[in-house]
């Protein structure tokens, strides 16, 4: 890329509400631009004018569903770009003007997913839990005996495709790296399906469910996950 698509691209990041658009489509689901308007605290002009900024600039995707118009990030590239650019930034202690806005900081910070992997303490904890057992190597890289593992516990080996099989991603609360890439996105997915994790409220933090904490030691061994 040059010099000048990558400030093109830097320019529209740039703007703090569409900063916040990104922010929020990083839990991978589709969003209304009446939803991202409220998530902005924009009008519903204003908000529909950054969609098409995000859209033209390649970093978003839409559908139109009857007169709804929904946004997505184009592509796993772009999340983990986000993801990456978070991480350069040292997190800074920020005063919550509510009991509402700590708790929801807190429940983020535990555990959440990063567009279609899991990120927070949960993440985190799931991805050195799968280094310990040889699964993952020091890099984070899928070992042969991990192939396995994967292919046994995770319903079917990881599928091939241009997307890496896996990939470091810094996390940004915890400063430590959790797992993305084509398996982090499999794992995710399959403990949503086998609902050992669950959303908590239309943003994008999750729990580990009773359930999940004890198959996940199960499969796992004593790890440092925790029902939050």
């Amino acid at each position: 890329m040059s010099a000048e698509g990558i400030a093109d691209v830097a320019g529209v990041l740039a703007n703090r509400t569409r900063a916040a658009f990104c922010d929020a489509l990083l839990d991978g689901r589709p969003w209304s631009v009446s939803q991202l308007a409220r998530k902005g605290g924009v009008s519903l002009s204003t908000a529909s004018e950054h969609a098409t900024v995000l859209v033209q600039a390649e970093l978003c995707r839409e559908h139109r569903q009857g007169s709804s118009r929904y946004l997505q990030l184009a592509d796993p590239r772009v999340a983990a770009c986000l993801e990456d650019l978070a991480s350069l930034v040292e997190p800074r202690p920020v005063a919550a003007r509510t009991l509402r806005a700590a708790s929801k900081s807190q429940a983020l910070a535990r555990g959440r997913t990063c567009y279609d992997h899991l990120a927070g303490r949960l993440g985190v904890a799931i991805t050195e839990a799968l280094r310990d057992r040889g699964v993952l190597d020091a890099t984070l890289a899928v070992t042969p005996a991990g192939l396995e593992w994967m292919a046994t516990h995770l319903d079917g080996p990881v599928p091939a495709g241009r997307r890496p099989l896996s990939r470091t991603c810094l996390d940004w609360t915890e400063r430590r790296p959790h797992l993305a890439g084509a398996a982090g996105a499999r794992l995710c997915a399959v403990l949503f399906d086998r609902r050992w994790i669950r959303r908590i409220g239309a943003d994008r933090a999750v729990v580990l469910t009773s359930e999940g904490e004890e198959r996940l030691t199960d499969l796992l061994g004593p790890w440092r996950g925790e029902v939050p």
